[in-house]
């Protein structure tokens, strides 16, 4: 509990589900050292109105109509530097994950999440923790435990493609990549295919986690 003269930590939700979204905030109204600041439903909105409230904490959900989660974090993280933000979502897979992480979220859920967990976890990742929840934990540990690329392998990579890889690390999408280094989406995608093969993985999660291990 927070003593008295204690500031609450200021939470913002970003989910499009009304009853999942008013479920939230009502665990937040209820519960101790935290105060929700806002509620919106897409991740428009949130950018809209979210840099003037300045929360110190976003709770973001990842399928949002019109722009995703992932990518409302990476510009929230522009904006809100020191905004820490957990993903809550039902998405357990491993390109979600990393594709969040890179994007500048701190901490990841799944739904459904109880108040207790909730709570602690605002707290946690205020505190400059990376809460998760423990099958999310056992994926990441997973993917590092790859063997990282032989350095020849990185090697290989030319110039162009590590700057594609760079901007994947960083949780930018195809387009927005093509857009930066002004070359069209066939490109990268070329680019990407390249990259694949070079470092011998699959899917754009286990190239940025090699790219991160080597």
């Amino acid at each position: 509990m927070s003593r008295p003269n204690e500031q609450p930590i200021t939470v913002a939700i970003v989910e499009d589900d009304p009853q999942v979204r008013q479920s939230l905030a009502g665990i937040l109204k209820r519960g101790t050292g935290v105060l929700c600041v806002g509620a919106f439903g897409s991740a428009e909105e949130a950018l809209r109105e979210l840099p003037a409230l300045r929360p110190q904490v976003g709770l973001m959900d990842i399928n949002l109509p019109g722009m995703d989660g992932v990518e409302c974090v990476r510009k929230l993280s522009a904006l809100l530097p020191e905004m820490q933000m957990v993903m809550l979502t039902v998405y357990d897979n491993t390109d979600a994950i990393f594709n969040s992480l890179a994007a500048g979220a701190s901490g990841y859920l799944l739904k459904p999440v109880s108040a207790a967990q909730l709570l602690a976890a605002i707290k946690d990742v205020y505190m400059g923790g990376a809460p998760m929840t423990s099958n999310i934990v056992r994926k990441v540990v997973q993917t590092f435990k790859q063997p990282a690329p032989a350095e020849r392998e990185a090697e290989n990579l030319s110039t162009r493609e590590q700057e594609v890889l760079d901007f994947l690390a960083k949780g930018y999408l195809y387009k927005e990549i093509a857009d930066q280094l002004k070359i069209s989406y066939g490109t990268v995608h070329t680019y990407i295919e390249r990259i694949f093969k070079k470092l011998h993985v699959r899917s754009r999660a286990q190239a940025v986690a090699k790219y991160l291990g080597a």
